[in-house]
């Protein structure tokens, strides 16, 4: 069961942050290392989303941030428990997240950056578009919880323009545009052809 996560989930936040730990070790990249009450605020606020199985063990998890008084959010933190990998959970979650973020912030641009090929087409599938750093928020707040990476280094060499990441981006305002004129070219399609 994937719900938003409320105060009663607050007891799996070591856990949560000891398999994003882990994680990250066993694929050998780098990650922004939170600590269990940072992700405990998190879910004090309404700001993520746990999967948790039949027996209420953790399953996964995803949260929100949000960034440059909340014209950006970013959708961080997504882990799913070994156990239940390869089973479309990572999906789910992300899809919940993402609409949660949609929910809580309308207007804002949602991004991503990552290092994992499974996260760079989940969010591709979600409408997510490949872009530069320049792109993202210039909020120092973000960039300094890039500190706890172990790429931090190459980050920072390349005046925050670039690192082993991929930034992603969900503009809302973009995306719109693109349903319309979509809906303009069938139209189009449709009154040439007649």
């Amino acid at each position: 069961m994937i719900e938003v996560a409320g105060e009663k989930h607050g007891r799996y936040a070591e856990e949560i942050c000891a398999e994003m730990e882990a994680s990250a070790k066993v694929r050998g990249t780098g990650i922004a290392k939170r600590s269990s009450e940072y992700v405990k605020g998190k879910i004090r606020e309404g700001k993520a989303v746990i999967a948790l199985d039949e027996q209420q063990r953790f399953a996964g998890f995803s949260y929100i941030e949000s960034w440059s008084h909340e014209h950006f959010v970013a959708n961080s933190g997504l882990i799913v428990n070994p156990e239940y990998r390869k089973s479309g959970l990572a999906r789910q979650i992300k899809k919940k997240i993402f609409e949660l973020s949609r929910k809580k912030y309308p207007n804002a641009k949602i991004f991503s950056i990552t290092t994992s090929m499974a996260v760079l087409k989940l969010n591709s599938e979600l409408g997510y578009k490949p872009v530069t750093f320049s792109e993202l928020t210039d909020d120092d707040a973000f960039w300094k919880g890039c500190e706890a990476c172990i790429n931090y280094d190459i980050l920072q060499r390349n005046q925050r323009r670039m690192c082993l990441c991929t930034g992603l981006l969900y503009d809302p305002a973009k995306e719109h545009k693109s349903k319309f004129n979509f809906h303009l070219l069938e139209r189009f399609r449709r009154l040439t052809t007649v």
